[in-house]
């Protein structure tokens, strides 16, 4: 894309190499600081991600600290300790009344993730510069977190079917609330920009869902018992959600290029344009990888336990006595075991950084093309945001991004 004087293009140099350098450092020291380190590694991430992003010749600049997300979520810890202390006094009720008392919870949970993104995105963005001038994010994180909540119960009475408005709704309190200094960001999209890629998605999945069952449940798919189980129906319901994907990606592309494209700050015009065949591609490296990396950490770990542990594989048959046994007799199996799992972990959650975090970043900042840029040249400064509590719940929540 070539820059002109009207147009300016956003550029990202960052390279899977130097992020995966990033990722294998940090998830190196988390073990030895009790997951701790995970601060320090989102602040690289960020500052990763950032410093490489230039728009218009200008980088961004990421001004937050390991110290701020860490004590952020100490202080966001003091919410959670009394809905332990809640659980702990509902496992002793009755089952009905634990059952209530876990549904609850789980509802204020969920309102309370509202907040918590919303909250994040400000700590995210007052601590983002560009040409020197700091974003920030206005309104109520609370006024967020209703709005989303309210638009969840109709989503759930509806089936989904109001999910165009929630979803401009949402995109417009987000950026109608956001400023570049003393300069307020505005968003022309509507509900209408989405509403037929959506519905004719909507449909098309719902149709393949249908026939999917209704295939599967002739085919034995679904069976009562083991014994007429049906393995030849497994392709027919595997390509039924592979097409189910492939819609749901078709809709994603569409919402996320109408609705980037709907932003605005004063004369300055963002226009995004994602093609569904580029996410496909990012999920499709993102499932091979995956696939590789949990093959060869499976074979790694039945060689070890398959040495510590030999007599619960013997004759190529597990025995889980066995293998319990050693579990509560044997130290190095339960290391072994623990670190197993925590690899396991470790390599999902760095495969998914490498492939969808970077490839939906790197793909929207390829798309993305602004006009209107130096009516940008005169913006003033705004004082910096030091809140530090919503970032702490995003975190404890795993909620937000970046």
């Amino acid at each position: 894309m070539v820059e002109t004087k009207a147009n300016a293009a956003v550029v990202f140099t960052g390279s899977q190499r130097e992020l995966a350098g990033i990722l294998l450092r940090g998830y190196a020291l988390l073990v030895p600081t009790i997951g701790l380190y995970r601060f320090w590694l989102t602040s690289w991430k960020r500052r990763f991600y950032w410093s490489h992003t230039s728009i218009g010749g200008d980088r961004l600049e990421y001004t937050g600290d390991a110290s701020q997300l860490m004590l952020g979520f100490l202080l966001a810890l003091a919410v959670f300790v009394p809905l332990y202390g809640i659980f702990f006094y509902l496992s002793t009720l009755s089952s009905e009344a634990a059952l209530i008392g876990y549904g609850a919870i789980g509802i204020f949970v969920w309102f309370l993730s509202g907040y918590a993104i919303y909250r994040a995105r400000d700590f995210r963005l007052s601590r983002t510069l560009w040409r020197g001038i700091r974003f920030d994010q206005g309104g109520s994180a609370w006024g967020y977190a209703w709005r989303r909540f309210g638009w969840s119960v109709l989503m759930i009475m509806t089936g989904g079917l109001v999910y165009p408005f929630m979803a401009a709704n949402l995109w417009r309190y987000r950026y109608c609330n956001t400023w570049y200094g003393d300069r307020q960001f505005g968003f022309t999209g509507n509900w209408r920009q989405i509403a037929w890629p959506y519905y004719l998605s909507y449909m098309a999945v719902l149709i393949i869902t249908v026939l999917s069952i209704w295939n599967g449940a002739g085919s034995g798919i679904f069976p009562f018992g083991l014994a007429s189980f049906n393995p030849s129906a497994l392709p027919p319901l595997a390509t039924g959600a592979a097409f189910c994907a492939l819609w749901v990606l078709f809709y994603q592309s569409r919402e996320i290029s109408r609705m980037f494209s709907a932003v605005r700050l004063g004369s300055a015009e963002l226009t995004v344009h994602i093609r569904a065949r580029s996410l496909l591609w990012i999920y499709g490296q993102f499932a091979l990888a995956l696939l590789g990396t949990f093959v060869l950490l499976l074979v790694g770990g039945a060689i070890v336990l398959g040495s510590l542990a030999a007599d619960a594989f013997a004759d190529n048959h597990f025995d889980a006595q066995i293998f319990l046994g050693y579990l509560q007799s044997s130290i190095a199996t339960v290391i072994a075991f623990v670190l197993g799992y925590l690899l396991l972990l470790g390599a999902f959650t760095a495969t998914k950084e490498l492939f969808i975090g970077y490839g939906f970043w790197r793909l929207v900042a390829q798309g993305a093309d602004i006009s209107g840029l130096q009516s940008l040249e005169n913006v003033q400064a705004r004082a910096e945001d030091k809140a530090l509590l919503g970032e702490g719940l995003a975190d404890a929540l795993n909620v937000g991004a970046y």
